[in-house]
């Protein structure tokens, strides 16, 4: 499976999933427990739209064109080049293991 869209946060991942799903393409939301671990304020950056492999031209298609008829201007189609939200979720991560060896030296 291949990441065909990062989205912002949980409701936005589903409504692409949606849209992929009405167009015949097999969608899958990944990340509904790495947002759970932030509390209930919407964490950005940890859900992401799979897509089967042979799927994902198309989906990337069907997105870009959701994004442009939408008026968002920028796209966050997962091809490469904004891993933004992916650098701020290994800062997270890293620094969340960082605070637990600190806590395990203490105790």
């Amino acid at each position: 499976m291949q990441i065909a869209y990062r989205a912002r946060d949980l409701t936005e991942a589903h409504i692409v999933a949606g849209l992929l799903k009405a167009n015949g393409i097999e969608a899958h939301v990944g990340g509904h427990y790495l947002q759970g671990a932030m509390g209930e304020i919407g964490a950005s950056g940890f859900t992401n739209v799979h897509v089967e492999d042979e799927d994902l031209y198309q989906a990337r298609q069907l997105v870009s064109e959701y994004e442009a008829s939408a008026g968002n201007g920028a796209s966050r189609v997962a091809n490469g080049e904004d891993d933004r939200t992916d650098h701020y979720a290994r800062w997270f991560l890293l620094a969340l293991a960082l605070i637990a060896l600190i806590l395990l030296q203490v105790y």
